[in-house]
């Protein structure tokens, strides 16, 4: 072989050569076939480590597994599912899969695109981080792959569901500011929010319009497109129209962190409670109150259903985290 020429590339025969077994053998690892011994797996996994060998994706779906985990993420700067893919990652640690990220694009029909992709590269499950998809199509993906839908608050006998509990997070929320004194409250969400759609910020919005229904209260509903910076806008537009609000309860902790930007510019006097409780939230210099849902163990318990799929289970589950409320600076009492 001459310079520059690439080195061959080991093959399923090289590693039974080097670990003195079959080619039956050597592939019955890969699959992670019954019957295997332990001394049989160490020789042939060191013989694959020597040479460096790596069975292509093609080959190992054939074989009936690509030992990968599909996530799609709706929004990668927001550091919460960050905390879901903390969380997966360390379920899959002693583990063969591997995690591959979809980031969902803008427009195209909101995380179905990104789904489809997962599905054309043969992932053995599916986390999909409520995309803003009908259940029947999620349902026709369920029936070709095990899927995980994140965060949704309807059910399905298809496929499995984790979540955190969104109405009564909102519910801790707004007592919290209830209990300052507050009673204008303004709700910072999504534009064209459904209140009786299936996804989180639906529930949100459900149950501060509830909540302020049941005290007699004027709801003001700030919509706007995701993210800090259109938080910001969104928030410096409802000071210079002369919102009356003495607080601000955000659908999650990027859109309090534009809140809290604008108050501070305009040095406008408003509380600000977030969701999702991330890691910048408790920085002393930004002390947001928000609401925490568990995202670490929610993405791990997202994994271990997939794994119990894949491992023959049938039957759906839904299983609900408890949301928790953690006070800090950026609420108090209204000053009038």
């Amino acid at each position: 072989m001459g310079p520059g020429t690439p080195a061959r590339r080991a093959t399923i025969e090289d590693v039974a050569a080097r670990a003195g077994v079959s080619r039956a053998a050597v592939s019955k690892v890969l699959r992670d076939a019954y019957g295997v011994s332990d001394s049989m797996r160490e020789r042939v996994t060191a013989a694959m480590a020597e040479l460096n060998y790596r069975p292509s994706i093609a080959a190992r779906a054939m074989r009936g597994r690509t030992y990968t985990i599909g996530i799609e993420l709706p929004d990668l700067a927001n550091q919460f599912f960050t905390r879901i893919v903390r969380g997966a990652t360390s379920a899959l640690e002693g583990t063969p899969y591997q995690i591959i990220l979809a980031p969902a694009e803008t427009g195209s029909r909101l995380g179905y695109r990104a789904l489809e992709a997962l599905v054309d590269r043969q992932v053995d499950g599916l986390i999909a981080v409520s995309p803003r998809v009908d259940e029947d199509a999620l349902e026709r993906i369920a029936a070709s792959v095990p899927l995980v839908m994140f965060g949704r608050l309807d059910t399905s006998d298809r496929y499995d569901v984790v979540a955190g509990d969104d109405l009564g997070g909102a519910r801790l929320a707004l007592q919290h500011l209830f209990d300052l004194g507050h009673t204008r409250i303004a709700h910072l969400t999504l534009p064209r929010e459904d209140p009786d759609a299936p996804y989180p910020h639906s529930g949100r919005l459900r149950e501060y319009l509830a909540a302020m229904a049941a005290r007699g209260l004027e709801p003001e509903v700030w919509g706007t497109q995701d993210g800090a910076d259109a938080a910001y806008r969104t928030t410096r537009e409802a000071i210079d129209r002369g919102t009356r609000a003495t607080a601000v309860f955000a659908a999650h902790d990027e859109l309090a962190f534009g809140a809290m930007r604008a108050l501070s510019d305009t040095g406008a006097d408003l509380s600000v409670i977030g969701y999702d409780d991330v890691a910048m939230a408790s920085h002393p210099g930004i002390g947001l109150t928000s609401v925490d849902q568990p995202g670490e163990r929610m993405g791990a318990r997202a994994v271990e259903m997939l794994l119990e799929r894949i491992a023959g289970r049938s039957t759906a589950v839904r299983e609900v985290f408890e949301a928790s409320l953690k006070p800090r600076a950026s609420t108090r009492p209204p000053r009038d």
